[in-house]
């Protein structure tokens, strides 16, 4: 599931591959921008924007991608069989003489104006990772709606960009709340940690192919994705429920003995989450 810590590795092995080289093939599968033709320009940069990726290109060129919950940038050798799902799901190929990037199921795609990328970033609130990254300003995005449940304030990219669904259930455990808690009943002190925790977590998992935020590989996560298996910590059965407005619905892990907070009064007791749109 991309988050702020997958997108920053993608945007990473994007810019590793395409930065500083000249593209020699171009193909954009959308609609608005399949006759858009690339070839000949340099890539400048690859930059991760809390969940969305912007690749930079010479001409005041960036082309803006979004994964939400499937897409993904795969890069392949020459000569290397692309693998990434049938052709039918390609959205973008970018390539050099030595390396293509492929771009998978990628639900948002577009070419625009680089002195035009606020438009489409500039809603969001301070980057995890990014250099812009304000811990007083996102405390204060977050506890701008206190009534507003605590998942939901954090998946909020206005209030502070790249926390998903996973680190939402992670982070909520640390603190010791109901996802379903309003935000502005979260006690002060565990308030004021909580864009320090979600950097450091983030941060932990950015060069890791898989997340922990248990310390421990065999057992990764506390809460997401457990229920009903019991907590790590007192053994409750982790429970699990959807959170969300109607229309944006996300499965929502927790522990109603080590956490804190109002629960809705039914839940689904599945190991895997459901799939939804992020």
């Amino acid at each position: 599931m991309p988050e702020g810590d997958t997108v920053w590795q993608a945007a990473r092995r994007l810019h590793d591959a395409l930065a500083g080289r000249v593209l020699t093939r171009s193909d954009l599968r959308v609609p608005k921008f399949a006759t858009a033709d690339l070839t000949g320009r340099a890539v400048l940069d690859v930059t991760p924007r809390g969940k969305h990726l912007l690749t930079r290109i010479e001409g005041n060129l960036t082309l803006h991608s979004h994964l939400r919950m499937d897409g993904a940038w795969k890069v392949f050798a020459p000569g290397q069989r692309w693998s990434g799902g049938p052709s039918h799901q390609i959205r973008a190929i970018l390539g050099t003489a030595d390396r293509t990037a492929v771009g998978y199921r990628l639900p948002v795609l577009e070419l625009l104006r680089t002195t035009d990328e606020e438009r489409v970033v500039g809603h969001l609130g301070p980057d995890l990772l990014g250099p812009d990254w304000d811990p007083e300003q996102a405390l204060a995005n977050l506890l701008a709606d206190p009534a507003r449940s605590l998942g939901e304030a954090l998946l909020d990219q206005r209030n502070l960009a790249g926390i998903g669904n996973v680190y939402k259930s992670e982070l909520c455990f640390l603190l010791g709340a109901t996802p379903w808690l309003p935000v502005g009943a979260l006690p002060a002190d565990r308030a004021a940690k909580l864009p320090e925790l979600a950097k450091r977590l983030l941060e932990a998992n950015r060069d890791r192919p898989n997340r922990i935020t248990t310390g421990h590989r065999s057992q990764p996560l506390f809460v997401y994705g457990r229920a009903p298996r019991p907590c790590l910590r007192c053994r409750t059965s982790v429970c699990v429920a959807d959170q969300g407005d109607g229309s944006r619905e996300r499965p929502t892990y927790w522990c109603p003995n080590c956490q804190t907070g109002p629960a809705p009064s039914t839940t689904r007791h599945r190991g895997a989450p459901r799939r939804t749109t992020n």
